[in-house]
């Protein structure tokens, strides 16, 4: 076991309940494993509730509320998906400002399935290049993003280097791509596909 990421602060922003649970507990792992310190925000404090899709899973411990969270505490973000979660976000203000500022402050973030809908809220996809669960197609498009239908992509045109995904079968390179570019200053990998301004339409 590395220590890559040793010292490294990552927020994993839920919702109170609807969250995907994989798409929490993998890329939360990965980072372990890496001696990376996950922290779940949400939207109140206490619990949160997983699922496995429509199902309930576990409840997770909820480490800091959205409201008084500033990104300044934290290296990274990643948003997990879950049809409701990211529904839940978009509807937040304090949410959305929180997923906007990991943005303007120029920090990576991770976003797999549904997650984007929380960055469309947040104005963060225009110009970018990214993927999602095939259903958020039109939103990232109409809110002038360019959709591609990739296991995993790594878009650096933008203030900060996004990293998408599409569903719970593309976690192993996701999480992959998410140690990497935390463990770098700035990505260096061209595979998986990486999208700079140059190679955008």
């Amino acid at each position: 076991m590395s220590q890559l990421l040793a010292g490294k602060k990552v927020a994993f922003l839920v919702a109170t309940e609807g969250v995907e649970q994989v798409e929490l507990t993998d890329p939360w792992d990965a980072l372990v494993a890496e001696h990376a310190q996950p922290s779940i925000v949400s939207t109140e404090s206490g619990t949160i509730q997983a699922f496995n899709h429509l199902d309930k899973a576990d409840v997770f411990d909820v480490d800091a509320v959205v409201e008084s969270a500033e990104s300044s505490e934290y290296d990274a973000l990643v948003l997990p998906g879950g049809v409701a979660n990211p529904d839940f976000l978009r509807m937040n203000p304090d949410a959305v400002a929180f997923v906007r500022s990991f943005f303007d402050a120029g920090k990576p973030v991770a976003v797999i399935c549904h997650g984007p809908w929380t960055l469309v809220e947040a104005g963060a996809v225009a110009g970018r290049t990214l993927t999602s669960w095939p259903s958020l197609r039109t939103d990232i498009t109409n809110a002038g993003g360019t959709w591609v239908d990739e296991e995993v992509v790594v878009c650096t045109s933008g203030p900060n280097t996004l990293i998408s995904s599409r569903k719970p079968d593309d976690l192993p390179v996701f999480c992959a791509k998410l140690t990497d570019t935390l463990s770098q200053s700035e990505a260096s990998s061209t595979t998986p596909r990486e999208v700079d301004e140059a190679d955008r339409p």
